[in-house]
């Protein structure tokens, strides 16, 4: 097991040409490569750097570079356009479209006890170890795992191995760690690389992709005094050192711990990046911790036009909407199409408060009657811009009107949590 590169700090910026010197350089101490696969995230990971990753990869090994497979996981197939922009003139024809339904291929199994054991009692099912057929059966002397570290609701820590084990996973290994992330607990989970869900990958890790020669290639992004992205640091290597190095350092630059909690936060969601609350409702997951009791959230949500990327999962989210806790666990026995889609239920979950705090979204294409149906609050897009206009406000606090507000301009980029509510 080898680390090949780990560099970065919390005020280190990395330039594109020294991306492109670092990854050339650690890909020399790999050796030649005859059939090589890159996965990288999709748009929904388009500041994490992967696409440019990517290029340069395609750049390093040519023709021998013979797919990309973006980690889809339930999320839609990018579209010509989305692909030019987060990868540039790579060509078209690499890419390779995941479908977590029918593309997969079952490794073996994590057994119940361990799930039992990581879980605490709360839950007892087997985890498929699941994995697109290209990855399983493609025959590549080296899979390229690109991908960014950032504080997330499900895992933890985002990317290392969930890159491949969720990101290229199945119905039933996606849905089964979702749901055990939010039983278990996300305020749990958010912002620690070990956790039940961590283990079980972990594990799965160990015993089924011994076999297949995977080098994770991750960036942590953040903001710099000026407001604008910077990487941060870039860690390659085939082992669990590289994904907690990268976990490490994304703490640092991606945790903002606030003293006090805030009252009102206002959250922005980029367009192109966010087109669903299944994606959107970062600006919850991210917040939660912060909010006050009693406070509230507002979403700025001009891309968003429907619930689920997935038609079926969709339907569930419009049935079911974000109830809480206890009324999600209580459907998921009681209701046969929600407890076989236990993603969708965890999604429910995550995107409650739990009555904690007020949620109003404002989106570009729902109806208010839409947004209302799923337990949010709904406000006028065009009206809540023009009072906090995401284009004058900065993150963090803001006085708008004589009232404070904390804005967020993109909820994927980090994790915030009030000191007092946050236990390390």
């Amino acid at each position: 097991m080898s680390l090949y590169l780990s560099t970065g700090s919390s005020t280190t910026e990395l330039a594109p040409d020294q991306l492109r010197e670092l990854l050339f350089k650690a890909l020399d101490m790999l050796g030649v490569r005859k059939r090589v696969l890159a996965v990288p995230p999709d748009q929904t990971r388009a500041h994490s750097r992967a696409g440019d990753l990517t290029r340069y990869a395609y750049e390093y090994y040519g023709d021998k570079l013979q797919a990309i497979l973006p980690a889809l996981g339930t999320h839609s197939a990018m579209s010509h356009t989305s692909l030019t922009r987060m990868f540039g003139d790579v060509p078209h024809s690499l890419f390779r479209v995941h479908n977590w339904r029918t593309d997969v291929e079952t490794l073996g199994e994590v057994p119940g006890e361990f799930i039992e054991q990581q879980s605490e009692g709360k839950l007892n099912y087997a985890w498929p170890a699941q994995v697109n057929r290209l990855i399983a059966q493609g025959g590549f002397d080296l899979v390229l795992s690109i991908g960014q570290v950032v504080p997330h609701e499900v895992i933890g820590m985002a990317n290392y191995n969930k890159n491949i084990l969720i990101g290229t996973g199945g119905r039933e290994s996606i849905n089964r760690s979702h749901y055990l992330g939010a039983v278990y607990g996300m305020e749990r989970i958010m912002g620690r690389a070990s956790n039940p869900v961590r283990e079980v990958l972990n594990y799965a890790s160990d015993k089924f992709l011994k076999d297949i020669p995977i080098v994770y290639v991750q960036t942590v992004v953040g903001r710099n005094a000026e407001g604008h992205l910077a990487v941060r640091g870039l860690f390659i290597g085939d082992d669990v050192e590289c994904f907690h190095r990268a976990a490490d350092l994304s703490l640092e630059v991606n945790f903002e711990m606030l003293d006090r909690p805030i009252q009102k936060a206002v959250v922005y969601l980029e367009p192109h990046e966010f087109k669903s609350t299944w994606l959107g409702n970062k600006a919850i997951y991210r917040t939660r911790m912060a909010l006050a009791d009693d406070g509230e959230l507002i979403v700025l949500a001009p891309g968003v036009k429907e619930f689920g990327e997935d038609p079926a999962i969709d339907a569930l989210i419009r049935k079911y909407g974000y109830r809480g806790t206890p009324a999600t666990l209580a459907a998921v026995e009681k209701s046969p199409d929600l407890g076989s889609d236990l993603s969708a239920a965890a999604h429910l979950i995550h995107g409650s408060s739990e009555g904690r705090f007020t949620i109003t979204y404002c989106p570009g294409s729902l109806t208010q009657k839409e947004i209302e149906g799923v337990g949010f609050r709904y406000a006028n897009l065009d009206t809540m811009t023009a009072r906090y206009d995401p284009m004058k406000l900065t993150n963090g606090y803001n006085t708008v009107d004589g009232e404070e507000i904390f804005f967020i301009s993109n909820p994927g980029l980090g994790l915030w949590a009030y000191r007092g509510r946050f236990v390390s």
